[in-house]
Order: structure tokens, then C-alpha cells, then sequence
């Protein structure tokens, strides 16, 4: 019996022992399969972030930046709004001809159209877009695999693009010139670029935008010399406040890619939820151009000028000075 009994007892140690180090084998296996994954992963997510880079670095700079966005954007058929074929098509339904060509030739403001009349059709103009951007938005977030490496960058610009849209169409209802958006010898004026940097800035609330855009208007207003006031845009007092929009958006686009590659990894799930993101982030962001916009120089006869608006406006008008 007790000979019968040790032999039970080893059997039982052995098969204790073979189940650890079969256990123990396993749970190798499987860190050594997690690590495989891992590095994979690792390296597909970096391959991406390379293909990315590669397809949305337009002005060569080797980082996915605002300026590569702006410049895609514009690129794109459909970007560019003319002003006043789109001054004229929301104005001669409720207007007579003679106001609309006043608005047209000055400002709506200048041509006495009620402020109210302008909400209105802005309110329109921002409904418009970002019914046009949220479709586009959702099918372009449908693909999974390798698919996505291509939607991660059309979905970035094309909403980004209609963006740029809603802010062409808000300026020039509220008084603000033609901005040329053509595309000269496969580039850009820097002025063009920087101007629209700065509505995006006041679109996302970066900090001096509001500011720099008001000043703008009464330069406009106060009839500075278009010259100077690409100058400041480029060089002077307003370059400073968009460089510090493009640095700030700068962080942004990356984190984008990265939000756009994760979300896009599940195929429909990824549509919906770009879609919805759109959506809801769309209005906002043109609601702040648009509060902004209708409180300036160009807009609003009864405008009060803050310390900040002149102290950009004073070094502007400085140099106006200078060159006569």
C-alpha cells in the first residue's frame, strides 16, 4: 500500500510539473506571438504615418502642416468661391439690382443691406456646407485595410476644404475683398495662404486670431493700400499671430492623422463616427468666423475699436507713412 500510494504521489508531482513548464511554455508563446504583433503594428502604423506624410506635404516642408492643408484645399475643384458671381446669386432674390451691384462694387454694409439680412443668409451658408462636408466625410470613412491609408488624407482636406469655402463665403458677406485663390506657376501667394490661416485660427479660437482679423478689416475700411496690408500678413505686425496659428495647428494635423488611422480601422464603424465628428465640429467653428466677422470695421457702421485692433492698425498706417 505504501509503495502503491508513492507511486500515486510522484505521478501527481510529474503531472504538476509537466502542466507548470507546459504552462509556462505557452505563456512564452503567446509574449512571443504579442511582441510579433506588436512590432508589426508598430511598423505598419509608422509606414502610415510615412504614406501620409508623403501624400499631404504639399509645400515640401517634410511635416503634415496647415499651409499643406490650405494649399490642398484650394486645389481641390470646387474650393474657390468667386465673389461676386456668390454676392450676386444671394442677393438679387431679395434685393434690387442697383443694391446688389452697390454690395458687389463696396460692401453690403456700404450698400445699407441690414445686418440681420446678412445672419440670415450666413446662417444658410453654414448650414449648406457642412451638410456638403459631413456626407463626404462619412463615405470617405467607410474603408478599413489598406484603404484607409488613401481616405486618411482626403478626409482631412476635403473637410478642411469646405472650411475654407464657409470662410470665403462668411468674408465676403461681411465686407471683406475678393481673395485670390488662383493658382499661380503651381503655387500660392503667401498673402492668399496667410490669410485663410488666419480664419481657421479664428475658427478654432487660437489666440490673437480675433484680434488680427479685425485689424485687418479696418484697413480695409480706412483704405490702406492692399500692399501694405499683404505686408503685414507676410513680414509686419499680423505674420507673428499666423505663424503662431500655423504652429499651433501644426500639432494638430499630426494628431489627426493618427485619430483619422485608428477611427478608419474599423471599417463602417469608422464612417459613422467621422461623419458624426464633422457634424458636430462644422457649425461651431464657423460660428466663431461668423460673430467675429460681423463686429468689424467693414460690417458694422457702429463699430468700437479696441487698443488691441490699433496697435496693429497704428504700425500698418506707420507704414503707409513711409512710403509716400
Amino acid at each position: 500500500m505504501s509503495v502503491e500510494k508513492d507511486k500515486k504521489v510522484k505521478k501527481t508531482k510529474d503531472e504538476s510539473n509537466n502542466l507548470k513548464k507546459g504552462t509556462s511554455k505557452l505563456i512564452s508563446n503567446i509574449g512571443e506571438n504579442v511582441n510579433d504583433i506588436s512590432k508589426k503594428a508598430t511598423k505598419l502604423v509608422s509606414t502610415t504615418k510615412d504614406i501620409v506624410v508623403e501624400k499631404v506635404d504639399a509645400n515640401g516642408s517634410g511635416d503634415i502642416d496647415i499651409e499643406d492643408i490650405i494649399i490642398l484645399g484650394l486645389k481641390t475643384p470646387g474650393i474657390e468661391i468667386n465673389r461676386s458671381d456668390f454676392l450676386k446669386k444671394e442677393l438679387s432674390t431679395k434685393f434690387p439690382k442697383k443694391v446688389v451691384e452697390e454690395a458687389i462694387e463696396k460692401t453690403p454694409s456700404a450698400a445699407n443691406i441690414p445686418l440681420e439680412e446678412i445672419n440670415k443668409i450666413a446662417d444658410n451658408v453654414i448650414s449648406y456646407e457642412r451638410n456638403c462636408v459631413t456626407g463626404i466625410s462619412t463615405a470617405l470613412g467607410v474603408p478599413g485595410g489598406a484603404a484607409m491609408i488613401a481616405t486618411i488624407p482626403a478626409d482631412i482636406v476635403q473637410y478642411y476644404g469646405y472650411m475654407l469655402r464657409a470662410a470665403q463665403k462668411l468674408m465676403y458677406l461681411y465686407g471683406f475683398p475678393q481673395i485670390e485663390v488662383q493658382n499661380k506657376s503651381h503655387q500660392f501667394d503667401t498673402e492668399t495662404i496667410n490669410t485663410l490661416t488666419l480664419c481657421l485660427g479664428v475658427m478654432y479660437g487660437v489666440a490673437g486670431a480675433n484680434n488680427a482679423m479685425k485689424a485687418m478689416a479696418k484697413a480695409l475700411a480706412v483704405g490702406v493700400e492692399k500692399k501694405l496690408i499683404n505686408k503685414a500678413l507676410t513680414k509686419g505686425t499680423i505674420y507673428p499671430i499666423v505663424k503662431s496659428i500655423a504652429k499651433w495647428f501644426g500639432v494638430r494635423m499630426t494628431k489627426q492623422v493618427f485619430a483619422g488611422f485608428f477611427k478608419k480601422a474599423i471599417p463602417v464603424i469608422g464612417g459613422a463616427i467621422g461623419g458624426g465628428i464633422t457634424y458636430v465640429s462644422f457649425k461651431p467653428c464657423c460660428n466663431k468666423l461668423k460673430k467675429v466677422l460681423q463686429d468689424t470695421m467693414l460690417s458694422n457702421p457702429n463699430y468700437v475699436e479696441t487698443k488691441d485692433d490699433n496697435i496693429i492698425i497704428d504700425s500698418i498706417e506707420e507704414k503707409t507713412k513711409e512710403n509716400k
